[in-house]
């Protein structure tokens, strides 16, 4: 499996499980990974229907202070 679609599949995982410490790893890594701001809200949409609404909008405020940190892009 791709490194980029494995990134993916972790970041939806983790909002599952609700881990934030371990996703905020697995968000720095995903952008060393090739994915784009734009791809990882759309798997925090998707949780957001299968893991609930609170979980996706933690996942999201720590996606933009993440990326913030990493790129000039905001999610």
């Amino acid at each position: 499996m791709p490194r980029h679609t494995r990134s993916l599949l972790t970041i939806a995982m983790l909002v599952a499980l609700n881990r934030p410490e371990e996703l905020r790893q697995h968000l720095r890594g995903a952008a060393n990974n090739g994915v784009s701001p734009d791809e990882i809200k759309e798997v925090l949409l998707h949780a957001a229907i299968y893991c609930g609404v609170p979980a996706a909008n933690a996942a999201f405020q720590l996606a933009a202070q993440e990326l913030s940190t990493e790129r000039r892009d905001s999610i």
